[in-house]
């Protein structure tokens, strides 16, 4: 807990691993036993509270954020003053013990909104990137750190990324290039749409059942009808979401207190999905929480998915700020926009020619 209020801002890990004997390869890092898994997250500080899992992968809610753990990737998303970095070497050591080996890694956030509250490697970007750097094996020889601005000096996102030289000329095996991951970062929420995030006082419900009530109240639910639901609702008050959907995830994480109130929305998919889907959700992401100020990161090899985003988001009231894009070894493009509810002109920045586009007003 920081010592203004909790920091609803999340780091994001994503390790892709690779083996030999194709019986690992089916089963890989889903073979890690619940107690190593809980060894890793003492390490962060924290500690899983509900799961659910298919054919594909195995999903967690944890105290603070989620763990989604696939046969050769891993991905973990913690809020609040964890120690999410403090998971890389363990989560190496394991999935050598398994007869895999570490491939890539991506590590991104946005801006903390109480910082002088992290505690060490988080302290600055700058110290993770050194933490990472030193942890990560020297076969991830491609590395890349960038802190993409935007015109918001409270929205900005910050990317590492490292590979072998094996996944500069191809895709990772588990992520191909048409694949997106679209990670939203809600600030200011419409009050009355937050308070449907507190718990009513001694309810007598536990976290799941207090949960899937706040699914259904809040319209969570119709985001992805089709996905199978894991929630958990904190005491007294925050929220958590787990959704799979086939191979595929998407995450909801709360913090609805006013002065710092904080919602995140994150998912995967394809270039080939239709892309209306795309506009429906983040519509409907939208619309449950109304923020003032918000941020959508996209990664992908193609540009199909980010240039539908404004579109989707700017006749709800919110107007892009900013846009800028980015390449990164192995992860493809990293497309950066920023929204908010006044109106002002905004720019789109391509960092590797580092021009200045303005698209409009």
């Amino acid at each position: 807990m920081a010592e203004s209020g909790f920091e609803g801002f999340e780091k994001r890990l994503e390790l892709h691993f690779f083996g030999d004997d194709p019986v690992i390869h089916d089963m890989g890092l889903r073979l890690l036993d619940f107690d190593s898994l809980q060894e890793v997250l003492d390490a962060v500080q924290c500690t899983v509270v509900s799961a659910v899992g298919n054919q594909y992968f195995d999903a967690y809610v944890l105290s603070e954020s989620s763990l989604f753990v696939y046969p050769t990737k891993i991905i973990i998303k913690t809020c609040g003053t964890t120690q999410l970095l403090k998971s890389v070497r363990p989560l190496i050591n394991y999935a050598h013990d398994l007869g895999l080996t570490i491939c890539s890694c991506r590590y991104t956030r946005g801006n903390f909104i109480f910082p002088k509250s992290q505690p060490f490697p988080h302290t600055s970007f700058k110290e993770e990137v050194i933490y990472l750097e030193d942890k990560l094996p020297i076969t991830l020889c491609y590395r890349k750190a960038t802190v993409m601005p935007s015109k918001m000096t409270s929205h900005a996102w910050h990317v590492f990324t490292a590979c072998d030289q094996t996944q500069v000329v191809t895709p990772l095996p588990n992520m191909p290039d048409i694949a997106f991951t679209m990670e939203i970062c809600m600030t200011d929420l419409d009050r009355v749409l937050a308070r449907k995030f507190f718990r009513r006082p001694n309810d007598g419900k536990n976290g799941d059942t207090a949960g899937k009530e706040m699914t259904d109240l809040t319209g969570i639910g119709d985001i992805n009808p089709g996905a199978i639901i894991c929630d958990f609702a904190f005491d007294p008050c925050g929220y958590s979401m787990n959704g799979i959907d086939g191979d595929r995830y998407s995450t909801i994480h709360v913090t609805p207190e006013d002065g710092y109130s904080y919602a995140s929305y994150e998912c995967v998919g394809s270039v080939y999905d239709d892309q209306d889907d795309v506009v429906q959700m983040l519509k409907k992401v939208v619309q449950v929480f109304r923020p003032a100020t918000m941020s959508v990161s996209t990664t992908c090899a193609s540009h199909e998915v980010w240039t539908r985003v404004a579109h989707a988001i700017e006749p709800l009231g919110l107007k892009c700020r900013s846009c800028i894009m980015d390449e990164f070894p192995s992860a493809g493009t990293v497309v950066f926009q920023t929204f908010t509810v006044a109106r002002r002109k905004y720019s789109a920045v391509d960092t590797r020619g580092g021009v200045e586009l303005e698209l409009g007003a």
